[in-house]
């Protein structure tokens, strides 16, 4: 019987006595909880044993394929208990592979924040979902409002050409009319708005749209640390 065999036939019989004694609670004497976590090493066990005995080879090998075994025992355990510290560092690594991405963690408390990664031209981009599309936005805390780009209005549903151009802005590049808009959700992350007040501005007059006060004012949390933009709704 091959060991894979052997495996699959322990963990049957632990399956069929749990089910058996499903309603009872116990097993042999003991908790269901627990008589299922000695099935679940006793396989282990099995597993380990036949493999130094099929082996047929010298003691030292027979002691390496054990110590393989513990090391895989032990890196699974480790990835279940490490599981949201490993997500984090995923997350991390992967906001400064693609700049602009938004990383979300899970502090102590059980709190959610959206970490931004300053990018290379030192100011603080990401990308945000306007009323379903996904468009990249500036956090500009000089900015009173959310002001899109006439190309990003068109792109979330708007028809800029239609929009009355009545307030005065500045930009960057110098002053510029926009005209006032209320968008039905903007997301960044978990932290989401509704109809919430922002402008758009005349084409060819801003560069990129801007994440302004009108949303980041909304935030329990504006914290910038080192190369990081922390957001807490």
């Amino acid at each position: 019987m091959t060991r894979f065999a052997i495996l699959l036939s322990i963990l049957a019989i632990g399956l069929i006595l749990l089910i058996i004694n499903h309603d009872a609670g116990r097993t042999m004497g003991l908790a269901n909880d627990d008589f299922g976590q000695l099935v679940s090493l006793g396989a282990i066990a099995t597993l380990i044993g036949a493999g130094i005995i099929q082996s047929r080879r010298r003691f030292g090998e027979g002691l390496r394929q054990v110590a393989l075994w513990l090391l895989i025992v032990l890196a699974l355990v480790s990835a279940y208990v490490y599981r949201f510290e490993l997500q984090g560092f995923g997350n991390r690594l992967l906001a400064g592979l693609v700049p602009g991405r938004a990383t979300i963690i899970t502090d102590s408390e059980g709190q959610q924040e959206v970490v931004l990664h300053k990018m290379l031209n030192g100011h603080f981009e990401t990308g945000a979902t306007v009323n379903g599309q996904e468009i990249s936005m500036l956090v500009d805390t000089g900015a009173s409002s959310i002001a899109l780009t006439y190309e990003d209005a068109e792109r979330i549903g708007l028809d800029p050409a239609n929009l009355d151009y009545i307030v005065t802005v500045m930009t960057a590049n110098g002053r510029a009319q926009a005209a006032p808009v209320m968008l039905q959700e903007i997301a960044i992350g978990p932290i989401t708005r509704r109809n919430i007040g922002a402008t758009v501005t005349a084409k060819g007059k801003l560069d990129q749209s801007l994440l302004g006060m009108s949303f980041l004012s909304t935030l329990e949390m504006l914290q910038m640390r080192s190369d990081e933009l922390r957001l807490r709704d």
